[in-house]
C-alpha cells in the first residue's frame, strides 16, 4: 500500500518485490509451523513449548529450523534478502517518499517484526520459556528471563547475518524460495 500510494514507479516496484517475496516465503514458514504442530500434537503455543520439555525441537527438526531461519530473514526483509529496499536499483524501495514519523513507523514495524520472528523461533524450536537444562543452577531463573534471552539470541542472529552475508540478486532470492 505504501509503494502504491506514493504514486511513483520506484516505490511501486519495491512494493511489488516485497509482496512477491512475502508470499513466496510465507508458504515455507506455514509448512514448517505445520510440521512443528504435528510433532507437538497441538496448535496451542503453550502445548508446543511443553512438548519440548524433554528435547527441544531444534534437535529432531534441524533442517526445518535452518529453512525457518532463512525464511525468517526473507520475511522480515533483513539483509541478505532486503531487495524491496535495495538502494542501488530502487532508491530505498517502497519507503522512498516518506520522511519523519512515517519513515520512523516503517522502521518500528521492521524491528517489531524481528522481535516477533525471534519469539516464534524461541517458541517453536528453542523450548520457549523452558531452561536449557532442568537442573538447580538453571532452574532458578524464571521463564520470562529464559524467553527474553532466547529472543535476544534471535535478534543477535539478525545482526550477525546482516554483518556477514552479501545481498542476493532478485532472481537468486526467488530461486532459494
Amino acid at each position: 500500500m505504501a509503494g502504491w500510494s506514493s504514486n511513483s514507479k520506484y516505490p511501486f516496484l519495491g512494493a511489488l518485490r516485497s509482496a512477491a517475496q512475502m508470499i513466496s516465503y510465507e508458504v515455507s514458514i506455514g509448512f514448517i509451523i505445520i510440521n512443528v504442530c504435528i510433532c507437538a500434537g497441538s496448535f496451542n503455543l503453550s502445548s508446543i513449548v511443553i512438548a519440548q520439555n524433554n528435547v527441544w525441537f531444534i534437535i529432531p527438526l534441524l533442517p526445518m529450523f535452518i529453512i525457518f531461519c532463512v525464511s525468517m530473514l526473507a520475511e522480515t526483509n533483513r539483509h541478505p534478502f532486503d531487495l524491496p529496499e535495495a538502494e542501488a536499483e530502487l532508491v530505498s524501495g517502497y519507503n522512498v517518499e516518506y520522511s519523519a514519523m512515517t519513515f520512523a513507523l516503517f522502521f518500528l514495524g521492521e524491528y517489531a517484526n524481528m522481535l516477533l520472528m525471534s519469539a516464534f523461533v524461541s517458541l517453536l524450536f528453542l523450548g520457549g520459556w523452558l531452561p536449557i537444562i532442568d537442573l538447580p543452577p538453571f532452574s532458578f531463573l524464571p521463564g520470562s528471563v529464559w524467553f527474553s534471552l532466547k529472543i535476544a539470541l534471535g535478534v543477535i542472529f539478525f545482526i550477525v547475518t546482516r554483518a556477514t552475508l552479501p545481498r542476493y540478486r532478485y532472481d537468486q532470492l526467488m530461486y532459494i524460495g
